[in-house]
């Protein structure tokens, strides 16, 4: 739930230093997209530095936290409904960088006192790029902290000072697809002087990098899951949250919005189910790779085509109904066979999207096609039969659904 911003600049370095040099070279605009809802830390002057070395100069990080990212639970349902309500149409929950930033005023103010500036990771790159001294944050991800109001592009300092919140840690906020600065620095061969574009959402910029008609609908899973459609041209979000509704509304571009039922439970139920069974077999005495593990129940349920059995996956709850975890239900002697449950797990997963955002509804707003993305979409050929078995349209897997190539799309639309 905390992550090591050394370790991901590290690992972004090495990926741009693969990149060929030449191409490099004559890079003009630079797009970034990242993981929403974090928040990472640092000190305004002294975020980076700059460090020749390898095939030209990179910043690494120095007075940085630990990324808090979306996965974090130290904000626990009473200490959330401590909070005050927001003025916006998102739903606060655990993981959200506002909601964590409240968690440690209050539980570890001497923490925050060590930082001026705060962002999500992908905001820390862009303003390390540019030397930023005010971070500049999208719409996309002012949103996805809570407590933003999306209509009024503006955070809600009224309601955050009165509570105490720490508003000087807030950044700015422009719209997604305009541009926050240049380099101020040559990195990896890029020129000094590129620019950097506002960094963006990663699930709008996958969405962006695939959905080509209004009729499409574009389910997503890998770690999480969701499943998306456009919403019509010049629609606004409520103004306050319903707490109670699996759906969520996503600011895109150009003012427009993507419907979201955004599932808390995906690839990492398929992996908290694989670590189960490994866990099984070591107290039994054997040891058996998970990857291994992986691959023997994917057969198993292809031999297996129905399963009566019924999965409610949900054991990391889901936001709108947090308490409501997994369960499983019309048990049968005959249907306990490592391919029934594996091919009912994963009939499970995909129904569970299906209750948040039903079939009839996106009949009724002209759905025609599903876009089927994701890394575990990918690797397992179950979930995919049972993808085509749910939904009544035709599903098109292998369009580059990748949040990095709609990064680049964008600036490059807009340029």
């Amino acid at each position: 739930m905390e992550q090591n911003v050394q370790s991901i600049i590290r690992a972004l370095n090495e990926c741009l230093a693969a990149l060929p040099q030449q191409q490099l070279q004559r890079v003009s605009h630079i797009g970034i997209s990242g993981q929403m809802h974090g928040v990472v830390f640092w000190k305004s002057d002294q975020g980076c530095r700059w460090a020749e070395g390898g095939p030209g100069p990179a910043f690494e990080p120095q007075e940085v936290s630990p990324l808090v990212t979306w996965q974090d639970g130290r904000c626990s349902p009473s200490f959330l409904s401590s909070l005050p309500l927001p003025q916006s149409h998102v739903s606060l929950a655990t993981g959200f960088g506002c909601a964590t930033i409240y968690w440690y005023s209050q539980k570890s103010p001497d923490f925050l006192r060590g930082y001026d500036a705060a962002g999500t990771i992908q905001d820390y790159v862009a303003a390390m790029l540019c030397g930023l001294k005010k971070p500049l944050m999208s719409i996309q991800n002012a949103a996805s902290w809570g407590y933003f109001n999306c209509r009024s592009k503006s955070w809600n300092t009224d309601i955050l000072e009165k509570s105490g919140f720490p508003v000087h840690l807030l950044p700015e906020v422009g719209d997604p697809g305009s541009i926050a600065g240049s380099t101020i620095s040559a990195w990896h061969g890029i020129p000094k002087g590129a620019k950097v574009g506002i960094a963006l959402g990663d699930f709008q910029c996958s969405v962006y990098s695939c959905l080509t008609e209004r009729t499409d609908a574009v389910l997503n899973i890998s770690t999480s899951a969701q499943l998306t459609i456009s919403m019509p041209l010049g629609f606004q979000p409520p103004d306050t949250p319903d707490p109670s509704s699996a759906i969520t509304y996503f600011p895109y571009f150009s003012g427009d919005y993507l419907a979201v039922a955004a599932s808390l439970n995906g690839g990492n139920v398929l992996a908290a189910f694989v670590g189960m069974v490994a866990q099984w077999t070591q107290e039994l005495g054997f040891e058996v790779q998970e990857s291994a593990i992986y691959t023997r129940i994917i057969q198993a349920a292809l031999a297996q085509t129905h399963s009566t059995l019924s999965v409610h996956p949900t054991i990391f709850g889901e936001r709108h109904t947090p308490e409501q975890l997994a369960s499983v239900t019309n048990i049968a002697a005959s249907e306990l066979s490592l391919g029934h449950v594996t091919r009912a797990l994963c009939h499970g997963l995909v129904q569970n999207l299906c209750s948040m955002l039903p079939v009839q509804h996106l009949r009724g707003v002209g759905v025609r096609r599903v876009l089927g993305s994701g890394s575990a979409l990918a690797r397992n050929e179950v979930l995919r039969q049972e993808v085509e078995r749910i939904f009544p349209f035709p599903v098109v897997y292998g369009k580059d659904v990748d949040a990095a190539v709609g990064a680049a799309m964008v600036l490059l639309h807009g340029k």
